[in-house]
C-alpha cells in the first residue's frame, strides 16, 4: 500500500469518527435535561454537574469507527470488545452508583463483595470484559496450533481485558483518559493494523473538549470502550516478545493502582503533571 493510500485509510474513519461522535454528544445533550438522562447526571471532582453521557458518545462512536478502518481479519473482534465492553461499563455506571455498591471499588472491593456472597456491578463488567476479550482472542488467532497459539490466545486476551480496565482507572480528572487515549492511538497509526485505532483517535479528539470542558465524563462506558479497542490494537503487533512486554507492563500498572494513587504519581511528576492540568477549568 502506497504512503497515499495508507494516509487516506485512516484520515476518513479518523472524519469519520469525529462526526459521529458530535452528532452522538448533541444527542448526548438534549437528553442530559430530559428525565431520561437523570441517572447519568454526576458531581465530579471539583463539584461540577456533569454527565456520564458522554461514555457511550464515545463508545458508540469509536467502536464504529474501529470496524470501518479495521483489517478484515480483526473487523468481527473490534465490535465485540467495544461492543461489550461499552454495555457493561454503562452498567457499571449505572448500577455501580447505588448507595449498597459504594464499597465495591477496585479488585480488593469486588473480591469483598463476592465473599459477602454479593456480585458486584464492576465484577459483572469484568467478567463481561474478560469474555469479550477471549472471543477477541479467538476470532484473530492464526491457523496455528499448540503452545504458541495458546500463548497467543492469552496475551490477547489480557491485552484487551487490561487495557480497557487501566484506561479507565486514569478517568479521574476531565481529559486524563482521552488524552492518552488519544496519544496510544495516534502512536499506534502506523502497520497494517493501524485504521484499527483510527477511528477511535477522531472520536476521542471530538470528546476531549466536552470532557476538558467538564460538560461530560468518559465513565466506564467510554474508557472501557476505547481501552478495549486500544488492547486489541495492542495485541496485534507482530512480534510477541513486544506484546509480552506490552501486558506485564499494563499489568504492573494495574497493581500498583492497589496501592499507589495515579493522581498523586502524575501531581508529583514534572512535565506528567503540565499535560495532564493542560486544557483542564481551574479547580
Amino acid at each position: 500500500m502506497t504512503a497515499r493510500r495508507t494516509g487516506r485509510s485512516r484520515l476518513l474513519p479518523a472524519l469519520a469518527g469525529a462526526g459521529a461522535a458530535r452528532a452522538a454528544l448533541a444527542g448526548a445533550r438534549t437528553l442530559t435535561g430530559r428525565p431520561a438522562g437523570a441517572p447519568w447526571r454526576r458531581t465530579n471532582y471539583a463539584g461540577r454537574p456533569v454527565t456520564l453521557l458522554g461514555g457511550p458518545a464515545l463508545a458508540l462512536s469509536a467502536t464504529a469507527t474501529a470496524v470501518l478502518g479495521a483489517p478484515a481479519g480483526t473487523r468481527a473482534a473490534a465490535a465485540v470488545v467495544g461492543t461489550v465492553s461499552g454495555l457493561v461499563g454503562g452498567y457499571d455506571d449505572l448500577a455501580g452508583a447505588r448507595p449498597e455498591q459504594a464499597r465495591d471499588k477496585g479488585l480488593a472491593g469486588h473480591l469483598r463483595a463476592l465473599r459477602e456472597g454479593r456480585v458486584s456491578a464492576g465484577a459483572v463488567k469484568v467478567a463481561g470484559i474478560g469474555a469479550a476479550a477471549a472471543v477477541a482472542a479467538l476470532l484473530t488467532r492464526d491457523r496455528g496450533r499448540g503452545a504458541g497459539a495458546l500463548v497467543d490466545g492469552v496475551l490477547t486476551t489480557g491485552l484487551v481485558a487490561g487495557t480497557a480496565n487501566l484506561l479507565n482507572l486514569l478517568d479521574l480528572r476531565p481529559g486524563r483518559a482521552a488524552k492518552v487515549g488519544a496519544i496510544a492511538a495516534a502512536s499506534a497509526l502506523g502497520g497494517p493494523a493501524g485504521g484499527l485505532v483510527s477511528g477511535p483517535l477522531g472520536a476521542t479528539l471530538a470528546v476531549l473538549p466536552s470532557d476538558l470542558g467538564e460538560q461530560v465524563m468518559l465513565g466506564d462506558c467510554g474508557a472501557n470502550a476505547l481501552g478495549s479497542l486500544l488492547g486489541l490494537r495492542l495485541a496485534a503487533m507482530p512480534h510477541r516478545g513486544a506484546r509480552a512486554t506490552a501486558l506485564a507492563v499494563i499489568t504492573g500498572l494495574t497493581l500498583a493502582s492497589e496501592k499507589v494513587s495515579f493522581t498523586r504519581v502524575i501531581e508529583a511528576t514534572p512535565g506528567l503533571r503540565e499535560l495532564d492540568r493542560l486544557g483542564r477549568l481551574p479547580s
